[in-house]
């Protein structure tokens, strides 16, 4: 461990090992399909669920949704209106193809997206041209389907939507990379391989990059998702994990006995359920102090904790900092 209480490069990366190969694993289908260049002020409503999976997937009931910021800022927002920002080189995914909103720094009207984008199929890639004329922000937007568990709406092991900002270094290039890629092959004759294989490339590596810091990435996550005994507990917790959950209740809800659940979640995660959830609730709080403005006192209210002291106390313990400044040493890549 670091004198900070992170983990060192090393670990980091022989922990991220088994999540890599996990992840890799996954069968995903899809393609890039439309880039859109959106002028201040600008706000479109876009389609959810089972309409869009149709649209997109054919045969399919929810799709996965993600947009590449290849230049400007920009907003997601669900039904709660909760915006959670972005800016050239991150990642938006929306993992469940929930309804959503994307919007820019000025205010503006939001307008379905359906009054600036034609149905599919589409003979070649789409570009979308709205807003007001103001400073632009580039954006390439994609879809993918899987029915691998990860995507799940019922385990909810990914928050409805999130950003991923790569850190500089080779991932945050390689994502810079497949950027430049995707508006250059979208300026001309669409390209089969960036169409296919480069949108589940990048996927999967902004996957792996958010869930570095869920709980238990080292021993078995991914594939805890898939098992018996484990999933329905963790769904449970990853529905609310405010809650003050007793490992009684969470047997419960897998049909097993306190101690076959307690002994499962030892053998795959590491970890006894309670700790389980004490990490989760630290890897949902990092997600909305990086990208969000929501205060710390409703972020403690919402992961769990009775008062911000404590959830201050408990931030520090994992991360060697209270969360203002580990908010604020992110400061220079926040919105």
């Amino acid at each position: 461990m670091t004198e900070t209480g992170g983990v060192s490069p090393h670990r980091s990366m022989e922990q991220a090992e088994p999540l890599r190969r996990a992840l890799e694993r996954l069968r995903l289908e899809g393609a890039i399909f439309f880039r859109a260049e959106y002028t201040e002020g600008w706000a479109l409503g876009s389609l959810g669920g089972p309409v869009i999976a149709r649209l997109l997937h054919p045969g399919a009931d929810r799709v996965i949704l993600f947009d590449v910021v290849a230049s400007g800022r920009c907003w997601v927002a669900l039904a709660d209106g909760e915006r959670h920002w972005a800016q050239s080189g991150d990642v938006i995914v929306v993992p469940y193809g929930d309804e959503h909103t994307m919007g820019g720094v000025a205010p503006a009207a939001s307008v379905p997206i359906t009054t600036v984008l034609t149905s599919p199929p589409w003979e070649q890639m789409p570009v979308i041209r709205h807003g007001q004329g103001g400073s632009r922000t580039d954006v390439v937007c994609g879809y993918l389907y899987s029915d691998d568990p990860l995507f799940d709406p019922g385990l909810r092991a990914l928050p409805a939507a999130f950003v991923v900002r790569p850190s500089p270094g080779p991932a945050g290039r390689w994502v810079e990379a497949s950027i430049a890629y995707a508006l250059e092959e979208s300026s001309g004759a669409r390209s089969e391989y960036m169409s296919t294989r480069l949108p589940e490339l990048l996927l999967i590596e902004v996957l792996r990059l958010h869930l570095a810091t869920a709980p238990a990435v080292e021993r078995g996550w991914v594939a805890a998702l898939r098992d018996p005994v484990l999933a329905p507990a963790m769904a449970l917790l990853h529905a609310a994990p405010e809650k003050k959950w007793a490992v009684a209740e969470l047997a419960a809800g897998a049909a097993v006995s306190r101690s076959v659940l307690d002994a499962r979640f030892r053998q795959v995660l590491g970890r006894s359920p309670i700790r389980y959830l004490t990490e989760w609730r630290m890897h949902l709080a990092e997600e909305l102090l990086a990208t969000t403005d929501v205060s710390v006192v409703e972020i403690a209210g919402r992961v769990g904790y009775d008062s911000e002291e404590g959830f201050s106390r408990a931030f520090k313990r994992n991360h060697g900092h209270s969360p203002s400044l580990w908010r604020g040493g992110r400061s220079g890549n926040r919105l």
